[in-house]
């Protein structure tokens, strides 16, 4: 096949580029017949499609392209790029290719002009799959971190709701029948009062618990070591679960996303340990080292094979991870049978400004 006088006329570094080059590159004379195509585009093209642009068939590109994007649809035909006068011509549009072997792939397009006395065009593509994975997971990256946003201020109003108006409604409630008892000798009447009162103390506790765990006051306030100390002293309280707790931040404060994931990753760990390592203490270590957070939970309970799927659902490994990766940290499990289990949690602060 005879190469067009752009070919021909190359220099030897221009020659390389078209040969070596990972885009595909088409030469066609002014009817649409292919003059040239470089390694790179007959690859994409089957064998039949190849023959017919090099043939000059009369719309031998549409055996491979299943349309472009316009201002107005995802993929059209509408206005083709191959029959657009010079005027108009596409320099840079996405059109799609039916590849061999890969099925229909995006690309980024161009269509121009090269020598207008013999009226020579080249078609150039560039392949958008990585770029457009990489959109897709920014996307779900940035729809996830929304939803994890919007349950935490919806974890924070509700236990705010629970605490300022529930919580209170039954403590004036509970306040009232302590006074009722001093306005009866009824015995019948004292009796039934207290196991009344005794309810509601009970149900108050339950519903101060449940506002701690939807969102514990002390992490908005005072910060991660507050609400750590707060959150073990609970589960020991409630489960007999002793947790060792090291802290070396004091006061420190870091952006509420941080603080917020390191908590949720904590919690979760503890709860795995006290519902699966079989064990009656876990130690917790909460520190800072060459600019990462780092947050230990281990404990030398029953463990699991590692690569294996823990017992329970997973979802608790996955949903520390995926939290983790949003902060942009990164969290890693060690588990052996009969040795035991270490998350270690390290998130990167050096960007961020650190409040006292």
């Amino acid at each position: 096949m005879t190469p067009p006088p752009e070919i021909g006329t190359m220099s030897p570094l221009m020659m390389k580029l078209f040969e070596n080059s990972k885009e595909a590159i088409f030469f066609f004379d002014k009817t649409g017949r292919a003059l040239a195509m470089n390694p790179a585009a007959e690859e994409i093209l089957s064998a039949d499609v190849l023959i017919n642009l090099y043939e000059g068939s009369e719309n031998a590109l549409c055996g491979t392209c299943r349309g472009y994007t316009s201002d107005t649809e995802q993929q059209t035909c509408l206005d083709c790029y191959m029959k657009m006068p010079e005027a108009e011509e596409h320099t840079s549009f996405q059109v799609y290719l039916e590849t061999k072997g890969k099925g229909v792939v995006p690309y980024a397009g161009s269509f121009h002009t090269v020598d207008s006395e013999q009226g020579t065009r080249v078609f150039m593509l560039r392949d958008l799959t990585p770029q457009l994975r990489i959109q897709e997971r920014l996307y779900q990256n940035t729809m996830t971190r929304h939803v994890l946003e919007a349950q935490e201020n919806e974890r924070k109003r509700l236990s705010r709701e629970l605490h300022d108006s529930v919580a209170q409604e039954l403590m004036s409630a509970v306040v009232d029948l302590r006074v009722l008892k001093y306005m009866t000798n009824d015995e019948t009447v004292l009796k039934k009062v207290k196991q009344t009162e005794a309810s509601m103390t009970r149900l108050l506790d339950e519903i101060r618990n449940m506002s701690v765990d939807l969102r514990p006051a002390a992490l908005d306030d005072f910060g991660l070591e507050a609400a750590f100390r707060s959150h073990f002293k609970r589960v020991e309280q409630s489960y007999g679960l002793v947790v060792e707790f090291v802290s070396g931040l004091a006061r420190k404060r870091y952006p509420s996303n941080v603080e917020t994931v390191a908590y949720r990753i904590c919690q979760e760990a503890v709860l795995n340990a006290l519902k699966y390592a079989q064990v009656d203490t876990v130690s917790v270590h909460l520190f800072e080292r060459d600019g990462m957070l780092r947050l230990e939970i281990e404990d030398q309970g029953a463990g699991f094979e590692a690569g294996s799927d823990p017992v329970g659902t997973g979802l608790g490994l996955y949903g520390m991870r995926e939290r983790a990766e949003l902060a942009g940290g990164t969290l890693s499990v060690l588990s052996e049978p009969g040795i035991g289990t270490r998350v270690l949690l390290q998130i990167p602060i050096a960007e961020f400004l650190v409040k006292e």
